[in-house]
């Protein structure tokens, strides 16, 4: 048989694009992470539905859409949501708003979220990073180790807020 007539693998393929990885860390979310989830749901069901093309661009597409769906509807059914009714007040606990001053007087704000929120940038830290695993439990006046990767640094807490609406996702 000649080899003009053998299909030769295609990774490009929409049968070879793997699942995305989940974690396997417990799924906690906030009421805003969760609506985010939903939100994002919904709109990658509206794009899948517009498709139409049956070019080889589109199926791909189509795949990672449909992989992208797969994902979301996992980390929804997963999802254990916290609100802030459930934690103590005096306490850093998931969901809170946490101020943080350094020895030299900087001060940084994080709120302790969901590993789906999580964005260092704009001050949402997941409740699994190595900040928020050391801020959980402690109170106002506590210092803290910040285990990073540029070096250790000690941060005293300053402040915990559970009423503060989180930065717009």
């Amino acid at each position: 048989m000649s080899r003009a007539f053998v299909k030769e693998p295609d990774n490009d393929s929409p049968e070879d694009l793997p699942d995305l990885p989940i974690s396997s860390q417990p799924n906690y979310v906030t009421p805003e992470g969760l609506a985010h989830l939903r939100q994002r749901l919904n709109e990658t069901q509206r794009r899948s539905a517009d498709m139409r093309d049956n070019t080889v661009g589109q199926m791909q597409e189509r795949a990672r859409t449909e992989r992208d769906i797969r994902w979301l509807q996992a980390r929804i059914a997963s999802a254990r949501l916290v609100t802030a009714e459930g934690q103590s007040s005096d306490q850093v606990g998931f969901g809170a708003t946490v101020t943080l001053a350094e020895n030299d007087g900087r001060t940084y704000t994080y709120r302790i979220v969901g590993e789906d929120e999580a964005d260092p940038a704009r001050g949402l830290v997941s409740w699994a990073s190595p900040l928020a695993r050391a801020l959980v439990g402690a109170q106002v006046g506590h210092v803290v180790t910040w285990q990073r990767p540029a070096g250790s640094i000690d941060v005293e807490v300053q402040a915990i807020r559970y009423d503060v609406p989180p930065p717009a996702i």
